[in-house]
């Protein structure tokens, strides 16, 4: 969707001066009352925090604490279900003493399976002064630990920036391995600031050079997001931040899984979600406020010029008839799916399956595929005073790793910004009363940039749009589709935004 999953683009209100290291006092406790003073504990004493760490003992005093504090998280995807089990896959020390950090993936059973996280969880006799009330787990209340508390550690500056200093030094604990690319070395002497933005994963800023994405529910296998920035990286584009590191850890039968990427900073970008509405309010004062068609048109030439690195730097693939074909029908499955669900789209469905059928009579001799940003619109463009650049490669959050690493056609990326410039100029109607007026405003002012950004690509050598009005209007109704069903179930209100796409799609000539 067009306004979600912007890390880096969040960040940038978040950032500021690298935080000064804790005190190491203040701040309160959750669950308990002052350290080591709680029923069922040692009842005398601080918490023992020593050079090394009893992994099963702090486990065992954690894991409850875990059980009640996942489902309240933003990125955890299990939300409404019943944790049925907890199963710690690897637990590895990453900071001793006073305050420890430990890293772990943690296997998580709920009502329709299991999910692997990512959790860096700091320890401290006394939490560091500021901790946000959401990033405490609680206090242990027995083992050797008994008073402690238990929290998340990105929260912690010092805690973060020692795992800054592991990236520097390209360190290896057990089956956590860090890594970085050739170049200049990284500052291990950084603290690092967890970003305030909802999202599906984690952003820690260090001062205004690094970004560190921490991705919190894991799979198997290189996260597109690290393989493409690598690739884009090592062959020189500066539409991308330079990645300077990341980390792993092997599994057990399993790829590598990628846990974290450290990118260069971008602090003097602005993100381009909030440049477009910027665009969009001014135009119930002022028809014209500014063309913002023209930082479309670039946006268009920067998405054809990482499109066409990629194609250099990874495989391209040609889809024969047949696998054209399959794609189409995965289209009108969806479709048949959406509208079962909702059913303000029923009345569309024949002409949203000719479409689909006309996918593949246009293309009888298959289809050019090759790996794309996978999830692109206007919250993941960042206009620097350098050009566009483009952020989170991650691909469509809610499908596996191996599907978004699959080579799809390069217009589904054009498809899904024109779905974006939409949401965008839909904003000037939103709590307003109908007003043809504006209406038309709006519609003028997505069409202009739609226009501009197709007319960008082109440009820079991205195949021609309007040369592929079939597979484009196919791409683009698969795109609304899914807007649909998601406006639907969580936004009710903003339904119509899609509803209106999808009859100007289903009765184009």
């Amino acid at each position: 969707m067009s306004e979600i999953s912007r890390s880096q683009a969040h960040a940038h209100r978040d950032a500021g001066p690298a935080p000064r290291a804790p005190g190491g006092t203040g701040g309160t406790h959750a669950a308990r009352g002052a350290a080591g003073h709680g029923p069922g504990g040692h009842g005398s004493g601080r918490p023992r925090l020593g050079a090394a760490l009893s992994v099963g003992d702090l486990l065992e005093a954690a894991l409850p604490l875990i059980a009640d504090w996942l489902p309240g998280q933003r990125w955890y995807a299990g939300k409404g279900q019943a944790i049925t089990g907890l199963h710690p896959l690897t637990t590895t020390p990453l900071v001793t003493g006073d305050p420890a950090m430990v890293h772990l993936l943690l296997r998580v059973e709920h009502g329709t399976g299991s999910d692997l996280y990512q959790l860096l969880l700091g320890l401290r006799t006394e939490p560091p002064t500021g901790l946000l009330p959401e990033a405490v787990l609680g206090a242990l209340d027995h083992g050797p630990y008994d008073g402690a508390t238990l929290y998340d550690a990105v929260h912690d500056p010092e805690l973060t920036g020692r795992l800054l200093g592991h990236l520097a030094t390209a360190d290896r604990f057990g089956p956590l391995a860090f890594r970085r690319t050739p170049g200049p070395g990284l500052p291990s002497d950084l603290l690092g600031r967890a970003g305030t933005a909802e999202q599906s994963n984690t952003s820690v800023i260090f001062g205004t050079e690094f970004i560190l994405k921490l991705f919190r529910r894991i799979s198997p296998g290189t996260n597109p997001d690290l393989e493409l920035s690598l690739a884009l990286s090592r062959a020189g584009s500066t539409r991308i931040p330079r990645v300077a590191a990341w980390f792993e850890s092997r599994l057990t039968g399993a790829e590598p899984a990628t846990l974290g990427l450290l990118q260069r900073f971008l602090p003097d970008a602005e993100d381009g979600w909030e440049l477009a509405l910027d665009q969009v309010a001014r135009l119930k004062g002022d028809p014209s406020p500014g063309n913002f068609a023209v930082e479309a048109h670039r946006l268009g030439r920067a998405t054809a010029e990482v499109h066409r690195v990629l194609a250099r730097a990874l495989p391209v693939a040609r889809l024969d008839r047949e696998q054209t074909e399959r794609l189409a029908t995965a289209m009108a499955e969806r479709l048949d799916a959406a509208a079962a669900a909702v059913p303000a789209l029923r009345r569309y469905r024949t002409a949203l399956h000719a479409a689909f059928q006309q996918l593949t009579a246009d293309h009888l001799t298959g289809l050019t595929v090759q790996r794309i940003h996978g999830d692109l619109h206007l919250g993941q463009a960042m206009r620097t005073p350098h050009g566009w650049v483009l952020l989170d490669f991650e691909g469509e959050p809610a499908k596996s790793v191996a599907e978004r690493r699959l080579p799809q056609p390069a217009l589904k990326d054009v498809a899904a910004m024109l779905r974006s410039f939409d949401y965008a100029a839909a904003h000037l109607l939103a709590g307003a009363d109908p007003d043809p007026q504006l209406a038309h405003l709006a519609a003028s002012w997505a069409a202009r940039n739609r226009t501009a950004y197709c007319a960008g690509y082109t440009a820079a050598g991205g195949t021609d749009p309007v040369s592929c009005p079939e597979l484009l209007r196919a791409l683009e109704i698969d795109k609304a589709v899914y807007e649909v069903v998601y406006e639907a179930r969580h936004r009710p209100g903003w339904l119509p935004i899609p509803l209106t796409a999808i009859h100007r799609l289903a009765t184009a000539p």
